[in-house]
Parts: structure tokens; sequence; C-alpha cells
């Protein structure tokens, strides 16, 4: 493996930081790492928001599930899906832009997600860790009003960075699925019930569960995430972005 092989394979998240501030080198070298990301036509359809404001910070880790670490965490960004700063400058330019559309908001967030992967990555080669946090599409209201976010611009992502403590550094990265069943050739392929089987319980051993039951297991993970209050939250507060954008006359995006 070269340098960047081993950086991703080694790479996880961490949740827990040292009390240490991030050197303003390496934060300016993590967040232009951001702009090196591809985009869809070089629009950079994303905007960083940099979360230095310690309140700010503390309602967030609130409002994203009630996770505390995040107001612990020495640097905190969300990568806006930016639709709203391009009709600006159709405007400016004397175009009549229509109002942004589904696979305008999707170019937006798939470019917000890959310039946070950069940071990430980036990140990790300076020694700092990193953990999205997916709940940041919860609450929407509140937070809207709280990053006093435009109409046509929805958070996509949210990471924070810190040193990790000793324990984050050295914990095991946990395994991933076989790429066997993850990789498919030119076409699309439901995975049988056995191999739904193998899949998941192969992974389980190389965990060290060599006993786990699958049906249990699966349906504990189903009420845990699928299921739980935050990941119908967000269900809602994603619906309440898109009616936003572009509602039809039935108020569905």
């Amino acid at each position: 493996m070269n340098l960047i092989q081993r950086s991703l394979w080694d790479r996880k998240s961490v949740r827990a930081f040292q009390e240490r501030l991030i050197d303003a080198q390496d934060k300016r070298a993590i967040l232009l790492s951001a702009l090196q990301a591809p985009s869809a036509g070089n629009q950079l359809l994303y905007t960083i928001l940099d979360i230095t404001d310690e309140a700010l910070k503390a309602r967030l880790a609130d409002l994203c599930d009630h996770q505390p670490f995040i107001a612990r965490a020495p640097m905190v960004l969300i990568f806006v899906a930016d639709c709203q700063r391009w009709q600006d400058a159709y405007e400016i330019a004397g175009c009549d832009p229509r109002p942004p559309m589904a696979g305008d908001l999707m170019l937006a967030v798939v470019d917000a997600a890959v310039a946070a992967q950069n940071t990430v990555v980036c990140a990790h080669s300076l020694g700092i860790g990193s953990c999205y946090i997916g709940d940041i599409l919860e609450n929407c209201e509140q937070v809207r009003e709280l990053l006093d976010l435009p109409l046509y611009a929805m958070p996509a992502v949210m990471v924070v960075y810190g040193h990790p403590t000793d324990q984050q550094r050295l914990r095991e990265k946990p395994p991933r699925f076989d790429p066997r069943f993850i990789v498919q050739e030119n076409a699309y392929r439901r995975l049988s019930p056995e191999e739904h089987r193998e899949m998941y319980l192969e992974r389980e051993r190389a965990m060290g569960r060599e006993h786990t039951d699958y049906d249990a297991s699966v349906q504990a993970f189903y009420r845990r995430k699928y299921e739980a209050a935050f990941s119908r939250e967000m269900s809602r507060s994603v619906q309440a972005y898109l009616e936003g954008f572009y509602p039809d006359d039935d108020g569905r995006f």
C-alpha cells in the first residue's frame, strides 16, 4: 500500500478529542483541501460554515440528537448544499432563473459531501481525527434559523475535528463488508437471503462475534437506526427543506 491508500484504510471516526486547539496552518490546509475536491461544472455548489462560537456549537450539539462531544470538538464545519449563490449570480447577471429543482439540489449535496471527504482525508494526514454528523439534517426549522440559512440552502454534512485521545487513536477500526457483496459488474443485482446472512455474519466474525444471531441482531439495528425517532425526524426535516425549494400543488418536492 502507498501512503494515500494506508491513510484511507487507517482513518476512522473520532468522537473524543484532546483539549488542544487545531493549529491555524493545519486548519487552513483542511479548508483549502475542500476546494480541491471534484465539483459539478466547477461550480462549488456548497458553502462551508466554520462554527467558532461556543454557544452555537453547544446548541448544535443539542439539536443534533444531543451529542455533547460536538460541543467539545475544537473545529466544527457545516457543508451547506448551496443553490442560493448561483441563483443570486444568475439574477445579478440579468437572467430570469427558474427555482432550483431536485437535480440542482442533488448536485449540490454531492458537491458538499465530496468536499467534506477531502477535509477528512486531509485532517487524518495531519494527525487530526474527524467524525461525520448526519444529525445536522434534523430540526430543520431551528437549524435554518440558527445558521441564518436562505431558502435555497440546506446543511448537507457536518464534520467535527480534533486531535484524538489515545483511546480513540489506538482503538481498532470496525471491519467493512467484503467487497464481493458491495461491488457488482454492469448491472444491479439484489442479494439473496443467503448472501445477506453471509455478508452480515462474516463481518460479525471479523469483529470477534462468533455467535451472532442474524435475525435478532438486524432487528435490533432496525429499531435503533431505521425506525428510531431521529431517523423519522431527519426525513421530516429533509422534506421541509425540499418543500421550501420547489413545492408542487400537493406541497411535496
